[in-house]
Formats: structure tokens, sequence, C-alpha cells
């Protein structure tokens, strides 16, 4: 007979474990997000005018879209385990009602800042605790969240209500619900990335003009300015508020762990062998990713999440099309933290004999 204890299980097998995967938080994932934000509800993500804007591409979501086509976290978690529950199916359209049978499990919602995470995470544990064919105890989890960007659009209007302090209070509240409520889960808390590079990003169509409504702070501003200066300043503030929240042990135990996941910390937009922007990779309002730029997420957190506590990529730009990596023969699970060693070894169970990973089975080999 076989040996299938956890150390022998081959990658499919450990993979096929992770049941579900959801997505919270902000714009870019209802643009193109498992559990997501803006940018996981994919805005505009397929759309080549601003008419396409109010179009949520939640099926092409980098963290969470189901579509077939397009190369996603949960698509590539989907090969190893075909019953995977979550993946966004549809489309759907800002401010009208959606059901979980459009959305799949991404809980994200176009234009909400971290104040509003509290409310996504309620619809998602009683989402969770009444889906059919989910076991909410024992399936594993993946979360991915990726919120603040909206905080830092928003930050001139009110900036104790989206100050620092406040990102900091409210992610804090948001992590210990999920470790609370949610069993078995693994969260990738994505690092916000710079904002003012988006500032760079711009011609003159409609679409274009219409991003200083949605990011005013950060568009408006005048070139060198003090207001811009400041706005810079509390970037890098959120982005190092979040590091050390999630430097120490606090959100790991058994069967959970938070994980900062930091590919997007130090990304620029792409640029053409002549320099200029390359907007392929941006929707028609010049703020939010296309398709194109999905899947350059989707691996990019793919591959950070096997990699290292102090190992992680930082992308810099996505001038070349990213490969998927296979994790090495010597630690082929997901990475949490060096000090959780309780957690690690129940991870284990993902553990396998990495080398066949891409080679048998490449979805992303071109002919």
């Amino acid at each position: 007979m076989q040996d299938k204890t956890p150390s022998n299980r081959t990658f499919t097998e450990q993979i096929s474990l992770i049941v579900i995967v959801f997505v919270l938080c902000f714009t870019v994932t209802t643009r193109v997000r498992l559990q997501t934000s803006p940018h996981q509800t994919a805005c505009g993500a397929n759309g080549s005018t601003f008419v396409s804007i109010p179009y949520e591409y939640r099926h092409m979501s980098w963290s969470i879209g189901g579509h077939k086509d397009v190369i996603t976290l949960a698509n590539i978690f989907k090969l190893f385990n075909p019953k995977l529950l979550g993946l966004s199916p549809v489309m759907t359209f800002y401010g009208n009602p959606t059901t979980v049978r459009e959305t799949g499990f991404n809980f994200a919602v176009t234009g909400h800042n971290t104040l509003n995470i509290l409310n996504q995470i309620g619809n998602m544990i009683d989402t969770f605790k009444s889906y059919p064919g989910l076991n909410f105890r024992e399936d594993w989890k993946v979360v991915t969240l990726l919120i603040g960007m909206n905080d830092i659009c928003d930050y001139c209007k009110n900036k104790k209500l989206f100050s620092p302090d406040s990102f900091a209070h409210h992610m804090t509240e948001a992590l210990d619900l999920m470790m609370n409520e949610i069993p078995r889960t693994i969260v990738n808390v994505v690092q916000i990335p710079p904002m003012k590079p988006l500032r760079k990003i711009h011609k003159p169509i409609l679409g274009c003009y219409l991003r200083k409504v949605f990011c005013s702070c950060l568009l408006k501003p005048e070139e060198n300015s003090p207001e811009l200066q400041e706005l810079v300043e509390i970037n890098y503030e959120f982005q190092r508020r979040l590091e050390k929240l999630l430097q120490s042990d606090r959100f790991i135990k058994k069967d959970f762990a938070v994980v900062l996941q930091p590919f997007l910390e130090n990304t620029e937009p792409p640029r053409l062998p002549d320099g200029t922007v390359d907007f392929s990779f941006f929707t028609a309002d010049c703020l939010h990713f296309s398709v194109k730029g999905h899947e350059e997420l989707a691996k990019g957190l793919w591959n950070n999440m096997f990699q290292p506590d102090g190992g992680k990529d930082r992308i810099r730009t996505f001038l070349e099309p990213m490969k998927p990596i296979c994790p090495p023969p010597e630690h082929p699970y997901i990475y949490t933290r060096p000090r959780a060693a309780s957690f690690t070894a129940t991870l284990k169970r993902f553990a396998f004999t990495l080398m066949t990973l891409f080679s048998s089975l490449d979805p992303f080999h071109s002919p």
C-alpha cells in the first residue's frame, strides 16, 4: 500500500487539501481578486473605454477569478484541486445587488476603505457557515487581503479617519476577528504599493481624467507640493505599520497564519523600451490593472507564498512576464513565519516531492 502520510503526499495531493479561496478588500479585486479589494473586484479590467469602468470583472480577478483563460491564484490552485470552492464565475456591475452565485467568495466591495473591512469579514463568515458543500471547521482556506489604497486616496478629506493609526487599528481588528472565528486558514496580506508612481500613468482620454475623482488626494496636488509630499510619507507609514503589525507571532496559531506578501512594495509602472508607460497593463481609467496586469499580480502572489520570510521577491516593474516558481524540494509547502513551528508542522500536509510541479503540468507554457 502506498504511504499517504503528509511528508509522502504528492504536491497535487497537498494542494488539494486547500478547498476554499476567498478575497477581502477594495477596488483592485473587483476590477480583477479570492477574497478581495477594488483591485480584487477588477473594475474595468477587460474593457477598453471609460464605459467599462463600472463593470467589475470579478471572474478575471488576480486572486480569485475563475475565468478559464486567465491566470489567477485560484485557477492555479484549481489545477491541483478541481473541487476548489469560491472562484468568482461572472462579471458584476458596480452598485448592483449581487449574490454569492455571482461573486463567488470575492467579498470585496469597490470603493471600500479599511474602516469597512469588518462588514466584509462578517459577510464572509456568515456565507461560509451556510454554504452547501463547505465544511467550515475542517476545510482549509486561503484568504487574500489587499486594502489601504483607498484610505490613502481619501486621506486629505479626513486625516484622522484615514490616518495610519486608524488603518493599523482596523487591520488589527480584522485579523483578530478572522483568527478567532475562521479555523484552518492562511491569510495573504499583500503589502500596499507606492502610489505616487500612479501620477505618471496618464493619457488624454476621458477615463484618465475621471481618475481624479477616484483618487483626488493623490492626483490633484501639484508636483513637489507639501500636500503631495505629505501623502507620500503617509503611504510609507501605511507600509511600515503593516510590516510592524505582522512582524510578531500575534496572528499565528496551530491552524491559522497571517503572512505579509511584499511583492508590490516597490513597484513602478511598467515601461516600453522608449521609456513611456506601457498602458496595456492598465484599464481605461489609468488607475486599475487590466487583465494583463492581473495575471502578473497572480504570479507575483503565488511566488511570494513559496518564498521564505526575508527572501520574498519585490517586483520593481512588470517589464517581462513573470514565471511561476517551482517550490524547492527542501521546503515544498507554503511559508509562514519561521517561529511558527507548530503551524509549520501542520502545513507539512502540503509537502511533496516538487520536481514535477510544472514539468508534468505546466499551464503557463506557450508552444
